[in-house]
């Protein structure tokens, strides 16, 4: 799995179109902080004076290995995967460049951390300088990277050919960025998004698909899935095998999934509020009369997980709490104190750019974020590639997350600007009645239904410390679970991993920490899906026979997820 640092490569992408980075706004921060440095001659001469001495050693340490000496490095590549072939060491040329190349990239970020300039600034400042650092690497350079030239020996030049068409077919068909992922194998029906089930309800916003049973008797509580919107509903139904649909399925649940449609220009005044009424409540709606069940099991994921809290307080105050039995959020925020690393790009000036470009066209189209986002993690997410790709005439891994992950959707301009202002920039989510949603004042304390929160160790939109902080101010009881994974694999963690594991404690007290939590916890083996069907089975309800549905819908996955237009269902 590509990572970039120890963080996956699709978390990093979908956190990009979850929040809409604007490059502008780096670029200006990195400008405003190497003027503030510049300014302070004191700051800038003692930068500049150690920076001399260490140039001086890479010549001292350049000179003593042409002569056969093995001098320490002033800066080593240690972990650093650009520099793992053993040339970079054995040589004793690439080897200074390696040196000096770090040098240089060490003292270009020591500019950002000497600034004064506000924290928010300067982590913005952060990313362009990494990002311009990252272009300047020996590395990049395909008749200096033993690595490539290797592979044109041992292939008689081949690979250079072949790395020329990939070039060639990139330029063309991918916006001139070398491609990370090969979809080619990829269908959706076949082996994504594949669980058998048929679209029962459609609107202009969502399709509704009732999965067909896989058992002979079902739980009397249907379950309802809220994917968010921002990618495509299937990373809850990813592959077989790897699919939670289809483990609820398999568990005797009667599973319908909501599959949001790509938004277009007609969409840009959609509101949260629309979203709402549009998505989970008329899901809800069409769940309990399709069935006859008077509530309905809700298990949502990051953004719509938000939604589904949003939508049982909305419930709780009409009086109608009762609708959902029970409500599971895997890696949801809800209190946005401690955003993750999405944070940096959502203060008021980069969401005023964010809406001035949204606003242009209606909605926030996620193509025009991927160039922004590769560059912000050239290292890993171009370079790499072009190098792989482009030098050495490699085909790009067939990963199932990286293929549904470039299967993003858009965003209305009305929605996201509500989110990020709401959510982000004021955190209004968790003040009683701050936030009204559907004309009602949202309240999260009227919220007493029993909730299975779950948080990923490793993820960095949603950290787990913050989806614990859910726990915190609904009234009902919370088992919370931290799995080991990070933001997108966490629902894609099938048991069978060895790696794998979970904590678990008694549900959660108010007032009581996420480390209080974790020091109380016990630490299990496995997936976290086998402990949440402990607990969904509980609240099923007593077993029945499957709830007949129409029949003659059209079969899974259905037209939204393929960006059709649509019919009448």
């Amino acid at each position: 799995m590509t990572t970039i640092g120890s963080v996956p490569l699709e978390e990093f992408s979908y956190g990009m179109d979850l929040c809409g980075a604007d490059p502008a706004s780096l670029n200006d921060a990195l400008r405003e902080v190497t003027a503030e440095v510049m300014s302070d001659p004191l700051r800038v001469g003692t930068l500049m004076g150690t920076f001399v001495l260490a140039e001086q050693t890479v010549a001292m340490n350049a000179m003593r290995r042409m002569q056969g000496d093995n001098p320490p490095p002033v800066a080593a590549a240690n972990g650093d995967k650009r520099f793992s072939d053993p040339a970079w060491t054995s040589n004793p040329f690439l080897m200074s460049m390696v040196e000096e190349y770090l040098v240089r990239r060490q003292y270009a970020l020591q500019i950002v951390e000497q600034s004064r300039a506000p924290e928010a600034t300067k982590r913005k400042a952060r990313f362009a300088m990494t990002m311009m650092m990252d272009s300047l690497a020996p590395s990049n350079l395909p008749w200096l990277n033993p690595m490539v030239v290797k592979e044109a020996v041992d292939t008689g030049g081949a690979s250079l050919v072949k790395g020329t068409q990939e070039f060639l077919d990139d330029v063309q068909h991918n916006g001139g960025y070398p491609k990370q992922v090969d979809t080619s194998s990829f269908k959706l029906g076949e082996n994504m998004a594949a669980t058998k089930g048929e679209v029962v309800f459609r609107n202009e916003l969502i399709e509704l698909i009732a999965y067909y049973p896989q058992t002979e008797k079902v739980y009397e509580r249907p379950l309802l899935m809220s994917p968010p919107w921002i990618n495509k509903y299937y990373i809850m139904d990813l592959a077989p095998g790897r699919s939670f649909v289809e483990w609820a399925v398999k568990h005797g649940h009667q599973t319908f999934m909501i599959s949001y449609r790509n938004p277009d220009e007609s969409m840009r005044d959609y509101t949260m509020d629309t979203y709402l009424e549009k998505g989970p409540l008329a899901a809800l709606d069409a769940v309990q009369r399709l069935t006859g069940a008077p509530s309905v099991n809700v298990a949502a994921l990051c953004l719509g997980g938000t939604m589904a809290v949003l939508m049982l307080a909305y419930l709780a105050a009409k009086g109608q709490a009762d609708r959902v039995n029970s409500l599971t959020i895997t890696n949801t925020i809800v209190d946005f104190t401690e955003p993750g690393d999405l944070g940096v790009f959502t203060d008021e000036a980069s969401i005023a750019k964010l809406e001035k470009k949204m606003n242009e066209r209606g909605f926030l189209e996620s193509s025009e974020m991927a160039g922004t986002f590769n560059w912000m993690r050239a290292n890993d997410l171009i370079w790499s590639y072009v190098v792989s790709n482009w030098y050495m005439g490699k085909k790009p891994p067939a990963f199932d997350i990286l293929a549904w992950n470039g299967d993003s959707t858009r965003m209305p301009a009305a929605m996201h600007s509500q989110y990020l202002r709401s959510c982000y920039l004021h955190n209004l989510l968790v003040v009683p009645n701050a936030f009204v949603l559907g004309g009602v004042p949202i309240d999260l304390g009227k919220i007493h239904t029993p909730m299975y929160v779950l948080g990923a160790e490793a993820d960095h939109i949603a950290p787990w410390r913050t989806t614990y902080m859910t726990s915190q101010y609904v009234s009902g009881p919370v088992r919370y679970t931290r799995t080991n994974s990070g933001h997108v694999a966490g629902i894609c963690n099938p048991p069978g991993n060895k790696k794998a594991c979970y904590w678990t404690a008694d549900a959660t007290e108010r007032g009581e920490s996420p480390d209080a939590w974790l020091e109380r916890s016990s630490k299990h083996q496995g997936s976290w899906w086998e402990d949440w069907a402990t607990w969904i089975d509980a609240h099923g309800g007593a077993k029945r026979d499957p709830y007949v549905l129409p029949e003659g819908g059209e079969p899974a996955p259905g037209r939204y997820v393929r960006n059709e237009s649509a019919v009448e269902a």
